[in-house]
């Protein structure tokens, strides 16, 4: 942790993006659920947010590559601060849908101008130290934004203008900073056939985070709305569950170094699958369980992506692994943006608790695979393993800091 102080700029600036606009997705499902929209209409608007995502982690290289980082960033932050201010000018699901779009390319910006630069800028020891340190900023700061739909019960308009606020004063650490401005990493993603062949398991644990994360960001507001929670413990409800995701990450990394890798994404995947029960029984019967129980499920969920990195980078060469992880980040984009449509429809069918009733049931089937994988495969012995690594599910940029150049500045 100690190489923080070279990029303690790109940390400020992704804690406060990340106040400003972890909140919004649940605001949008409150809001467009008291307006009587069906959860399939506000499952479009996760889809569309994760659509942007992964269309901006493409475009943006080229933005960049144009002006700059600075002006990029600059006109990411402004055109996500602006977009914040016009959910209040007309409340249309079309519209919305358009500006969670705006929303998830503006965001991809954001990621790949501070990864890049937090790829160069992280010295040549500790990389994953610095890493470890920005994803830490990333999640508090969604955490730390979530009370600010308590503003909503004063006047509605008041957790749109603190989230421009936030957003706007992200660019300042990077508008007044004296670092220079680092080349684009250069780099791909491995194919998806390629990837697959190399590890079956790593491509299927993606795609069923994807799923699982993308109905939870989009759905939990929708979820704890739908069971009677007011907003005070809507925003904790989320809160706790995106801290839990930093708490837990690091036991289970250090037991999948120790043991067969596969073993412990059997196990936490068996978690996530008995807490999204346990979550549907919490919700019908015993309420006082919900916080504890969703701060461990953010714990196990928010850990499988990096495992299932892990988990395939263990089967490629070194040189492969870069390109290999950028086509993961890929695979998550794709089961995000099938989430919230997905968890809308069994919201549909089965109320609140469809939405954990999907994401037990994708568990569950990406159990029963890596059990079968298990199985028909020998396990890569502990000692040859690459260390376990907590990673955003962000853009390519971010699959290329921990191999990505020494600091020269």
């Amino acid at each position: 942790m100690t190489g923080w102080r070279p990029v303690r700029s790109l940390l400020a600036a992704i804690f406060l993006a990340m106040a400003g606009s972890g909140f919004v997705a649940t605001l949008i499902a409150l809001r467009l659920q008291e307006a009587g929209a069906s959860p399939v209409t506000i499952g479009w608007m996760g889809t569309a947010y994760f659509i942007g995502l992964g269309l901006g982690s493409l475009l943006a290289f080229t933005v960049v590559g144009r002006v700059g980082h600075i002006r990029a960033f600059a006109t990411f932050v402004s055109l996500f601060s602006a977009s914040l201010l016009a959910y209040a000018l007309y409340q249309h699901p079309a519209f919305w849908a358009g500006l969670r779009l705006l929303d998830g390319l503006c965001m991809a910006g954001i990621f790949v101008c501070l990864e890049s630069w937090l790829n160069d800028r992280a010295p040549a020891t500790g990389r994953g130290g610095v890493l470890a340190t920005y994803m830490i900023a990333l999640y508090v700061g969604q955490a730390v934004g979530q009370p600010i739909l308590m503003l909503a019960t004063s006047q509605p308009l008041l957790p749109l203008v603190a989230g421009s606020l936030l957003m706007s004063l992200a660019v300042l650490p990077i508008a007044l900073t004296r670092m220079p401005a680092p080349p684009l990493p250069e780099g791909g993603a491995m194919g998806l056939g390629a990837l697959y062949a190399a590890s079956p398991l790593g491509v299927a644990g993606a795609l069923a985070t994807g799923v699982m994360l993308g109905a939870f960001y989009a759905l939990g507001g929708l979820f704890t709305a739908g069971i009677g929670m007011d907003l005070s413990q809507t925003s904790r409800f989320m809160g706790i569950a995106i801290l839990g995701g930093v708490v837990l990450q690091w036991p289970l990394g250090l037991l999948s170094d120790r043991f067969d890798r596969r073993r412990v994404i059997i196990g936490t995947l068996a978690a996530a699958l008995a807490l999204a029960l346990l979550l549907i029984l919490a919700a019908l019967a015993l309420p006082a369980l919900l916080l504890p129980v969703v701060g461990l499920f953010g714990g196990v969920t928010f850990a499988l992506y990096p495992l299932f990195v892990a988990h395939a980078n263990d089967r490629l060469a070194d040189g492969a692994r870069v390109g290999a992880t950028g086509g993961l980040v890929l695979v998550y984009a794709g089961g995000a943006i099938l989430g919230p449509l997905s968890g809308a429809a069994a919201m549909v069918g089965l109320g609140p608790a469809g939405l954990f009733a999907l994401i037990a049931l994708v568990a569950a089937a990406t159990l029963a695979f890596a059990l079968l994988r298990t199985r028909r495969t020998a396990p890569v012995p502990a000692e040859q393993q690459m260390p376990y690594q907590i990673l955003p599910r962000t853009t390519l940029a971010a699959a290329m800091v921990l191999d990505g150049p020494p600091n020269t500045g």
